[in-house]
């Protein structure tokens, strides 16, 4: 039993300590928008996105991250549609920040109106962002909640 329980505490030590990914990763230059989805059956097609930079304010370097993104509708709490980027970083060292990242939903808006015109239609429904982050072995943490904007983003920015 003895040997179970070093085996087990130098397996532990080995990991090193957790850290708060809540408050260890700020998200910062945050900008949101509706980006160009493409066409579909020969509508227009806009997705929500939103860009960011994950600076680690921690005194711990910090392991690969990975965010997901979470749209949801003002008027509904569920989620509407959703965005993933496996590799933001292999690892951030304590004050530094990732490069600008982009993650768009799959689910949006289509129309035959100008991608503009879409977002000044009457039936038009707001949405927000919330951003998910892991490193590790970690759970997902939220590291944000964002309106998203009613404007297109650059095509550059998705």
């Amino acid at each position: 039993m003895k040997r179970i329980l070093i085996v087990a505490g130098l397996a532990c030590a080995a990991c090193g300590p957790r850290v708060d990914l809540a408050t260890a990763l700020a998200a910062e230059s945050v900008t949101t928008g509706w980006a160009d989805g493409g066409t579909v059956a020969g509508k227009n097609k806009i997705v929500p996105a939103v860009s960011f930079r994950l600076k680690n304010v921690s005194d711990q370097k910090l392991p690969a991250v990975q965010v997901n993104a979470v749209f949801r509708r003002v008027n509904d709490p569920g989620e509407w549609s959703s965005g993933f980027l496996p590799d933001v970083a292999r690892e951030i060292a304590p004050g530094s920040a990732t490069s600008s990242r982009t993650v768009a939903g799959q689910q949006g808006y289509t129309g035959t109106d100008d991608r503009d015109e879409m977002l000044r239609n009457s039936h038009f429904v707001d949405a927000k962002a919330e951003l998910f982050v892991k490193s590790g072995s970690s759970n997902w943490t939220r590291v944000g909640e964002y309106p998203v904007a009613r404007q297109l983003l650059p095509p550059e920015s998705h």
